[in-house]
């Protein structure tokens, strides 16, 4: 699948990003809950290979829990790394995170703030989560990608400070799965994705991790075949269809794409520790990294 995708303020953000690490004790990575994989940014990933890092799980509420901790346990096996499930406007679940920072900077001497780098895609709650720790509206947020434009330093506490930058998407994905899983849910754009293309993929991945979520939401009798099967299901429950009969498949995807990012679906994840491709060992160490 081609997504056409990374405008020029990214690129800036790379460099931005780059020229900050030097001065920075610890790595801040947000990632989507539902695919921690997918939502991890390999070129990122690279930059900050010599930091301890703390991967936050976002939308952790709208994950399957299960495979959550799967992840957490995944993450956690690996030196210098920690992982924690977020909801980024749950002050409970953000509690955590200062304290986890300064035992991955145990280095810093405790008359200085530990100073964290935020990093990670467009869309998966950077913004909300340094209002939330902030107290206060201080970084801009919106359901699109990319509404984050620059970098900007935030004090928590007394001994953390975050800086936050503009997320960043690479500019290509070698990994089909990947980008569809991305497509679904929500990280990119709309118009930059083939919405029926992707809108197919979730219907045929939702058929084999979640039959049974399908059944209830969409009032099944039974679980359909195939995604071509589900889709007009769907269309004939939630008015896809066209004068003569004719399916609006694009309705169809856009009523099943809604309720997966809206957390409709029930709690679910589209992608395990399993899923990350064995025959790519190069993107397999970048998300060790």
């Amino acid at each position: 699948m081609t997504i056409n995708w990374y405008p020029g303020h990214m690129h800036k953000a790379r460099k931005e990003i780059k020229k900050a690490l030097p001065e920075v004790d610890v790595v801040i990575e947000m990632l989507d809950a539902r695919l921690p994989f997918s939502s991890a940014n390999p070129v990122l990933g690279k930059l900050a290979v010599h930091k301890p890092t703390l991967k936050l799980l976002s939308k952790s509420d709208l994950a399957d829990p299960a495979i959550t901790q799967q992840w957490i346990e995944f993450f956690e096996q690996q030196s210098h790394i920690r992982a924690l499930p977020i909801v980024t406007t749950d002050a409970k679940t953000l509690r955590p995170i200062a304290s986890t920072c300064q035992q991955l900077a145990s280095q810093v001497r405790e008359s200085r703030s530990v100073k964290a780098l935020v990093m990670g895609i467009p869309n998966v709650g950077k913004s909300t989560l340094i209002n939330s720790l902030a107290g206060k509206k201080i970084a801009k947020t919106g359901n699109e990608p990319a509404v984050t434009r620059r970098q900007q330093k935030i004090q928590v506490g007394e001994r953390l400070q975050i800086i936050d930058t503009p997320g960043v998407l690479w500019p290509r994905i070698e990994n089909a799965e990947s980008a569809y899983r991305l497509g679904a849910s929500g990280a990119i754009r709309d118009t930059a994705m083939d919405y029926e293309e992707v809108g197919f993929w979730a219907a045929a991945d939702l058929l084999i991790r979640y039959p049974q979520a399908l059944i209830a939401r969409y009032k099944l009798k039974e679980v359909p075949e195939n995604a071509e099967q589900l889709l007009k299901a769907i269309a004939q429950k939630r008015g896809g269809l066209r004068s003569g009969g004719v399916i609006d498949y694009h309705r169809a995807c856009e009523v099943l794409l809604h309720d997966l990012r809206g957390g409709q679906l029930g709690l679910v994840s589209l992608e395990t520790p399993l899923d990350i491709p064995l025959d790519d060992e190069s993107e397999k160490d970048q998300v060790n990294e």
